[in-house]
């Protein structure tokens, strides 16, 4: 597994990055078969340290956790627990999912805007057209997965949201985490 560890105006010792490299790697392979890379990336948010972690797995699923705590290894520690605590909760799911599918999970790339907010101007009240103003542009990645697999991507990720090309009809969908807790799923149909 390659490992990218890195800090935000944090130096990352040796001791550090050989820990990470060991107890990450421990915990994903008890639960994952192949997983191909990992990021570990440790920054500060007021007094205490931040460590937020991805593991991408060879089916093309993507883990991530987040810790914070006031020392920089229990950080870790917290995030890396989540993380196998994910990776335990989904191994069935997993393993049926890696069995099912023969090759990684396709991907096609898509434009991706952030976009200023509406009436962020507090001297002009109304806008003067309705096109809003793109603060930056991104290359986003859409893969080709079930609708089971959306939803497990999207509850390892602890995302709110997945946007993804359903395999059955090539379609975009979309999966989502409803405030009563549920999933949603927006399967628009062509006319």
């Amino acid at each position: 597994m390659r490992y990218q560890i890195t800090g935000k105006q944090i130096d990352i010792g040796e001791a550090l990055q050989t820990h990470v490299k060991t107890s990450l790697g421990a915990a994903v392979s008890k639960y994952a078969e192949r997983p191909t890379d990992a990021t570990v990336f440790f920054s500060r948010s007021g007094s205490e340290f931040v460590c937020e972690t991805t593991v991408h797995l060879s089916t093309g699923l993507t883990a991530s956790a987040k810790g914070h705590a006031h020392e920089i290894y229990a950080a870790f520690e917290g995030s890396c627990e989540k993380m196998e605590k994910q990776l335990r909760r989904y191994k069935r799911r997993l393993k049926d999912h890696h069995r099912d599918r023969q090759s990684p999970v396709e991907t096609s790339d898509a434009p991706m805007y952030v976009l200023a907010p509406a009436g962020h101007d507090e001297e002009e009240h109304e806008p003067q057209d309705l096109q809003p103003i793109i603060v930056a542009e991104m290359e986003a990645k859409i893969p080709s997965l079930s609708v089971g697999e959306a939803v497990m991507q999207m509850e390892l990720a602890g995302a709110s949201v997945m946007v993804f090309r359903n395999e059955k009809h090539s379609g975009v969908n979309v999966v989502y985490r409803r405030d009563d807790g549920n999933v949603g799923w927006i399967d628009p149909r062509p006319e």
